[in-house]
């Protein structure tokens, strides 16, 4: 029986288990989906996916390096008590290494490889959750290269609450890319430099600032110039390359490269569960629905 993308859809609806997990078992089961839950339920891989619909927004960072080649990455769990455990943190390095050997381009490319004990990396990740008791998921990775006569700076705050990779071209000073690294963890740009930013959002950025001043009631021939001021600002704000040193305010980071002789190629930041929507569980409103029942 040929097995359908809806077939395996409503199958990954009804256990939460992975689509490659699904798809196998409804080949292994001829496309009878009250069996294949049973496969999966067999294999214990439907009762680790019954947390499927719970929000996994904390967790690790990490960054491995290895010779011209490294990955950042961010492995959720639902709380940070888990993060703090030997197996969550193994199964971290465990990822960050298959990631940096086989560069798959998604997430989803990397569920479906095969890691060194044979099993797939989605499979690995069932095996964790089932083991430690929590949803679990690979959410992002980035595998970054490099030349000789360049730099990485790797650095992680707070165990891996922030994780951060920078490239420095230029120069081989690897401690000057892991200043630069704790910089970013702190003040969060989003840019490199500014012609990173896009015309549309200094654009706007320009417009919101001109209203201002004229709330403000500046005069009509300051306005420009106001605005031209407060936009340097704004670029301050967002880019890294205009920002002052954190460990030496009366230096840009720009400056503080520039002395090491590189520049600032590129940088990749993430924190655990930015952008993620947490769930507020209101226990005592969970008390009374269950003292109703």
């Amino acid at each position: 029986m040929a097995i359908t993308a809806q077939m395996v859809k409503e199958l990954r609806e009804k256990t939460g288990a992975g689509m490659l997990d699904c798809k196998k078992a409804l080949q292994e089961t001829d496309g009878d989906m009250e069996k294949a839950i049973d496969f999966l339920r067999e294999k214990g891989i439907a009762s680790a996916a019954k947390k499927g619909d719970r929000i996994a927004a904390e967790g690790l960072t990490s960054v491995l390096v290895e010779g011209n080649e490294a990955v950042i990455l961010e492995v959720n769990s639902e709380t940070d008590f888990v993060a703090k455990n030997e197996a969550f943190q193994g199964l971290v390095r465990e990822l960050g290494e298959h990631l940096l050997k086989n560069k798959p381009a998604s997430v989803e490319e990397a569920a479906g490889q095969t890691m060194e004990n044979g099993s797939t990396v989605e499979a690995h990740i069932n095996a964790s959750i089932a083991k430690i008791g929590e949803k679990l998921s690979l959410r992002r990775f980035q595998v970054v290269t490099k030349t000789d006569n360049d730099a990485f700076g790797e650095y992680l705050h707070m165990g891996g609450r922030i994780g951060v990779l920078t490239v420095l071209e230029g120069t081989t000073d690897s401690a000057a890319a892991k200043d630069v690294s704790m910089h970013i963890a702190a003040l969060n740009p989003k840019y490199v430099s500014r012609d990173q930013v896009s015309q549309d959002e200094v654009e706007r950025e320009r417009q919101v600032l001109t209203q201002q001043a004229i709330n403000e009631g500046k005069p009509e021939n300051i306005v420009a110039k106001m605005v031209e001021g407060r936009l340097s600002k704004y670029f301050e704000d967002v880019c890294v390359n205009d920002q002052s040193f954190v460990k030496n305010p009366d230096q840009k980071v720009r400056q503080f490269v520039e002395s090491k002789g590189g520049t600032i190629r590129e940088f990749i930041r993430y924190e655990v569960g930015e952008g993620i929507e947490k769930r507020e569980d209101n226990f005592a409103e969970e008390v009374m629905n269950q003292v109703r029942k």
